[in-house]
């Protein structure tokens, strides 16, 4: 569409992972490292199987051991524990939603703060994956943010939470709104750049996205056995947004950003091994 200008994230992850397969080769054949990743899922959906082996296939690339561990959720949190202790898993990440019965909140928690590649975690070590990745993405495409009115639809801890940290600390003007947000329409409509990740289709119209905005879709939802996100048809017919395409907009970097979480545990974990 002429004038309609893509957020692709697929180029620019590329991009690094040819950087990160070169740092794994170094941790490996310089120090003896084998950096190892271990995906704890407890629960079998069709669609997060496509999530953990799109992780699994990405280690293969760049040469991490990626190890899946599926407890029942009665075992999920020993699981955990067992890989905190082991030395030669550096990163770890709890796939969500977590099974039924169990807490998000303890299982998360549960991590080692120093493996807690997902950064979810409290007192986590690292920036949580899709938030860096958003983040990353607008930096690549030159998108200017300072002066402008950023709104970040959804306060989840996997996008909307941390993304508005970074942003906030960064001197950034980010209002963010949720279920509790009054009249989220008439503000939206004021944003000069929208980040939706609420995980309701169709949310995001055309008609609360002003002229010019930029739009990121970092929501990701089920429906009729399709992933999909926030943003809605009508909004993807217009041609004066900036916005991710429907597939490898914000999904690719979310990849390369937990892969070099993991590299910076597996490297933090050799030079404390060699202290």
């Amino acid at each position: 569409m002429i004038g309609v200008k893509l957020l692709d994230g697929t180029e620019l992850a590329d991009y690094v992972k040819e950087r990160q397969a070169k740092q794994v080769r170094s941790l490996r054949q310089g120090a003896g490292v084998i950096p190892k990743l271990a995906i704890v899922q407890t629960t079998d959906d069709a669609v997060i199987d496509t999530y953990v082996r799109t992780k699994q296939r990405y280690g293969e690339d760049i040469q991490i051991d990626v190890d899946i561990h599926r407890p029942d959720p009665a075992s999920a949190i020993q699981t955990i524990q067992e890989l905190n202790s082991d030395a030669s898993v550096h990163g770890i990440i709890v796939q969500l939603p977590v099974g039924e019965g169990l807490s998000v909140e303890e299982v998360v928690n549960a991590v080692a703060v120093e493996k807690d590649v997902d950064g979810l975690a409290t007192g986590s070590m690292f920036t949580a994956a899709t938030a860096q990745a958003i983040d990353w993405l607008l930096n690549g495409y030159n998108i200017e943010l300072k002066g402008k009115k950023i709104g970040i639809v959804g306060n989840g801890r996997l996008v909307g939470a941390p993304l508005a940290k970074i942003w906030h600390d960064a001197g950034y003007t980010v209002q963010v709104f949720d279920e509790h947000t009054g009249d989220m329409a008439k503000s939206l409509r004021r944003c000069n750049v929208i980040v939706s990740a609420a995980g309701v289709p169709g949310l995001i119209r055309s008609d609360l996205i002003q002229a010019g905005a930029v739009v990121v879709d970092a929501a990701t939802s089920a429906e009729h056995g399709k992933i999909v996100g926030d943003v809605a048809a009508d909004a993807r017919e217009r041609t004066d947004l900036t916005i991710t395409p429907e597939k490898g907009g914000v999904g690719p970097l979310t990849v390369v950003s937990l892969f070099d979480n993991v590299i910076r545990a597996a490297r933090s974990g050799a030079q404390a091994s060699s202290d």
